[in-house]
């Protein structure tokens, strides 16, 4: 029995052939067989305009977001202040003045 490969995205180790690809279930991540498996490759978050963004740098709201499990919101133009970089989905960790902790996807934001 040949061991099929942990997804690159999510780590899943429900990975299946496909063909030429492997493909993840549990995130819907397709990799080719022949593309090498590095985890050692830094990841380059972007902002919503292509701006590399880096741990410090103040960012932008740039669309309404609901707060799950709140009737509060995160209006546009709100202004956050020395975000962190974090593995996963939601790839910004920071605290926005006024609410608290929270995490925020990078497609979502501007580097201000």
């Amino acid at each position: 029995m040949t061991t099929l490969p942990e997804c690159p995205s999510c780590s899943s180790a429900y990975t299946y052939e496909d063909g030429a690809l492997y493909i993840c279930p549990e995130c819907g991540n397709e990799w080719s067989q022949a593309e090498p498996h590095s985890a050692d490759t830094e990841s380059v978050v972007r902002d919503a305009f292509g701006n590399v963004l880096q741990d410090g740098d103040s960012v932008t709201v740039i669309k309404d977001l609901k707060i799950k499990g709140s009737s509060s919101v995160v209006k546009v133009g709100t202004k956050v202040r020395n975000i962190r970089l974090v593995d996963g989905d939601h790839d910004i960790d920071c605290k926005i003045d006024g609410i608290g902790a929270m995490q925020l996807k990078s497609e979502y934001v501007k580097k201000a």
